[in-house]
C-alpha cells in the first residue's frame, strides 16, 4: 500500500503505522495513505529554525525575491504534471489553474516586492522620530526576522495555493517553513515539494513537508515561530487555545470558512448590466471547486421584490452547468473532495432545510457527464430563505460545497444587518451602478468584513470576482472567519518579522540602519563619490570642497542647459 511521504530533516522519508487513505474524487479509486506516526515532530521545527533559518537570515530582501522568482519561474514549467494530478481531487481545469498557478502568482507577487525593501536583511520601516530638542537623541523602526520556524496548517480544498501563498511570505521575510497540507489531498502538495526540493532552489530547511494532521506539532513550539491555520472555525478555536501557544505567546493566524454574503442592490432591476453579474458571479462562486472555497458566496441577499427573479436566473444559469468527470473538455463543475465530505454536506443542507426551502437541484440525484455514484459528486443546490431575521441557522450553518442561500431585504439598512448577522466573514460584495448604494453599504459593513469587493458595469471585464483573494491585499476577516491576516503584500511579510524600537544618537543610528539621519556625523572622503563603486557607498560619506560664488550668469545658463525656468 503506498504512502505519501514527508521530507523532513534534509530527507524524504515515511511514516510508521496505519495511515489515513484518501481516494480519487472522481473514481474513487485509493491513491494513498497518510500517516505522521514515529515522525520527532521537535526534532524537526528545531531543523528549520536552525539549519533553514540561520541560511534566509542572512539574505538580503533582494536575494530572498529573487530566489522566489526563480522558484515560480521553475514551477511554472511543470505546471502541466500538477494539472493531471488535480483532477483526482474533484478539479476540473479551471479550478486547477486558482490553486496551481494562482499559488504561483503568489511567489510571482510576493518576488516583486523586493523593489520595496532595501539590499539588506532587515527592514527600516517609518520616518525617524526626534526624541531631543539639539537633535542628539532619536529612534527609528526596524523590522528583523523571527528566528523561528513558520508552521502552516492547511486545508484541503487549496493543497498548493494554500502553502505558496503563505510561505511566499515567510520566504520574503527570512523565515523557514513547516507545512502541513490536509490528508486528503496531501499527495498533491507532496508532488510540489518534491519539484521544490529537487530545483535546489530553496537553501536547505527552508522548506519542510508533514503530510498529514501532527497532533503533537504545538507541543514544542517556540516564542519565535509562527503559526497560520486555514480551516473550519470549530478546528481553529480549539487549536489556538493549546497551552503551549499561550505560554510561549506564539502568534497565530487563522483564516476560517466564514459565510460569505453577496448583495443585489436595489437599483440592479432585470434588464440592467448589474442583474447579470449578480448571477453571473452567483453561478460562478457556487460551482468553482464545486462551492468548496472558503470565499465562496453563502448567502444571497436581494430585493424583496427581486426574490423570484434572481431565482429564475440563477436556477436557469446553474441549468447549463455540466457535471462529471472534469477531464471531459464540457464539464464544468467536478466533485466535492471525498465521499466522507458529501455526507457532511447533506447533514448541514438537511439541517438549513428545517426552515429554508430547496428551490434548486437536489441531495440524492445527479445527472454525471463520464462518471458514475463511485464518486463524490453532488448538484448545485439552492435554498430559499424568505424570513432570515427569524430563521438564523443559515446565518451559522455552512455547506461547504455548491450550495447558496436567497434571502430578501427590504431596504439597504436590513442588507447591512443581514451581512452582519453572519458575525464575521472573509468578504463581501455588492452589484450596484449607484456609488451612493455601494458608499453606504461599504462603509458600514467593513467592520465585519476582510474584503469588499463592489461590482458593476465599469469594472466587470477586469474584476477578479467576488471569491479571489489577491496577493498584494488582505485575506482574513473579524470574528467567525478567524480575526486572521494573511498576504496583503508588505504587511503579509512584515507578519514574521518582530518590529523593535531603536534609540540612540543620530550617527549610531545611521550605522544601524544605513540610512542617514539629520545630524549624524560625516564620513569624510578623499575623491569624488562618483570614483567609488556603488557597493563601496556609505550613508553619511562627505566631500568637502573648494567654496565658489553661485552667479546669476549661472543660474540662467543652468535654466537654458535644462529648459527649467
Amino acid at each position: 500500500m503506498s504512502k505519501t511521504q514527508h521530507y523532513v530533516q534534509g530527507k524524504w522519508t515515511s511514516a510508521t503505522g496505519e495511515g489515513k487513505p484518501s481516494y480519487d474524487a472522481v473514481t474513487g479509486e485509493f491513491i494513498a495513505e497518510t500517516s505522521v506516526e514515529g515522525l520527532d515532530i521537535a526534532a524537526i521545527l528545531h531543523y528549520g529554525r536552525t539549519k533553514g533559518g540561520s541560511t534566509l537570515r542572512k539574505m538580503t530582501f533582494q536575494e530572498r525575491g529573487n530566489m522566489i522568482k526563480s522558484l515560480a519561474l521553475y514551477l511554472t514549467k511543470k505546471k502541466e504534471a500538477f494539472y493531471e494530478l488535480s483532477y483526482r481531487t474533484g478539479a476540473t481545469r479551471v479550478d486547477s489553474w486558482i490553486d496551481i498557478e494562482g499559488g504561483f502568482g503568489n511567489l510571482y507577487a510576493n518576488a516583486s516586492l523586493r523593489k520595496l525593501f532595501p539590499n539588506q536583511p532587515y527592514h527600516v520601516e517609518g520616518d525617524p522620530i526626534d526624541l531631543s530638542k539639539g537633535g542628539r537623541f532619536m529612534a527609528h523602526h526596524i523590522l528583523v526576522p523571527k528566528k523561528g520556524v513558520a508552521i502552516h496548517i492547511n486545508a484541503f480544498n487549496f493543497p498548493i495555493w494554500g502553502m505558496l501563498e503563505k510561505c511566499a511570505c515567510n520566504w520574503m521575510a527570512g523565515m523557514p517553513a513547516v507545512v502541513l497540507p490536509a490528508p486528503v489531498t496531501a499527495y498533491l502538495t507532496e508532488a510540489v515539494v518534491r519539484e521544490i526540493i529537487a530545483s535546489n532552489i530553496l537553501p536547505e530547511g527552508a522548506l519542510q513537508l508533514i503530510s498529514g494532521t501532527a497532533k503533537n506539532i504545538f507541543d514544542t513550539v517556540e516564542s519565535q515561530d509562527v503559526i497560520t491555520f486555514t480551516g473550519s472555525a470549530t478546528t481553529g478555536r480549539l487549536l489556538k487555545s493549546h497551552p503551549r501557544i499561550i505560554q510561549e505567546s506564539v502568534p497565530f493566524t487563522m483564516e476560517a470558512d466564514s459565510l460569505n454574503a453577496s448583495i443585489l442592490g436595489e437599483d440592479a432591476v432585470p434588464g440592467t448590466p448589474e442583474f447579470d453579474l449578480f448571477i453571473n458571479q452567483a453561478r460562478s462562486e457556487i460551482t468553482v471547486k464545486a462551492g468548496q472555497k472558503c470565499t465562496a458566496i453563502r448567502r444571497m441577499i436581494v430585493p424583496e421584490k427581486l426574490m423570484d427573479d434572481v431565482q429564475a436566473a440563477l436556477s436557469k444559469s446553474l441549468d447549463k452547468v455540466a457535471i462529471g468527470d472534469p477531464r471531459h473538455k464540457e464539464v464544468r463543475m467536478g466533485a466535492l473532495v471525498s465521499k466522507d465530505q458529501v455526507d457532511v454536506l447533506k447533514g448541514r443542507v438537511t439541517a438549513l432545510s428545517k426552515t429554508a426551502k430547496i428551490v434548486y437541484g437536489a441531495l440524492e440525484k445527479t445527472n454525471l457527464i463520464g462518471a458514475d455514484e463511485k464518486g463524490a459528486f453532488v448538484s448545485p443546490i439552492i435554498l430559499r430563505e424568505d424570513h432570515p431575521f427569524q430563521n438564523i441557522a443559515v446565518h451559522e450553518t455552512e455547506a461547504f460545497g455548491p450550495v447558496s442561500t436567497l434571502m430578501p431585504y427590504k431596504n439597504l439598512d436590513e442588507a447591512i444587518e443581514l451581512a452582519q448577522m453572519g458575525k464575521g466573514s472573509l468578504v463581501s460584495s455588492i452589484v450596484t451602478n449607484s456609488d451612493k448604494i455601494a458608499k453606504e453599504y461599504v462603509v458600514n459593513a467593513a467592520s465585519h468584513h476582510g474584503r469588499i469587493l463592489v461590482l458593476n458595469r465599469e469594472n466587470a471585464k477586469q474584476s477578479t470576482g467576488h471569491g479571489s483573494p489577491l496577493p498584494l491585499l488582505v485575506h482574513g476577516g473579524p470574528g467567525r472567519a478567524g480575526g486572521g491576516e494573511e498576504m496583503g503584500g508588505v504587511r503579509g511579510i512584515k507578519h514574521y518579522m518582530q518590529r523593535c524600537a531603536i534609540q540612540g544618537s543620530p550617527t549610531t543610528l545611521t550605522e544601524i540602519t544605513g540610512i542617514y539621519q539629520a545630524n549624524s556625523a560625516y564620513k569624510e572622503i578623499t575623491q569624488h563619490p562618483f570614483q567609488y563603486h556603488w557597493d563601496d557607498i556609505e550613508p553619511g560619506m562627505s566631500l568637502k570642497t573648494h567654496k565658489r560664488t553661485v552667479t546669476d550668469t549661472d543660474i540662467i545658463n543652468f535654466a537654458n542647459l535644462t529648459w527649467d525656468h
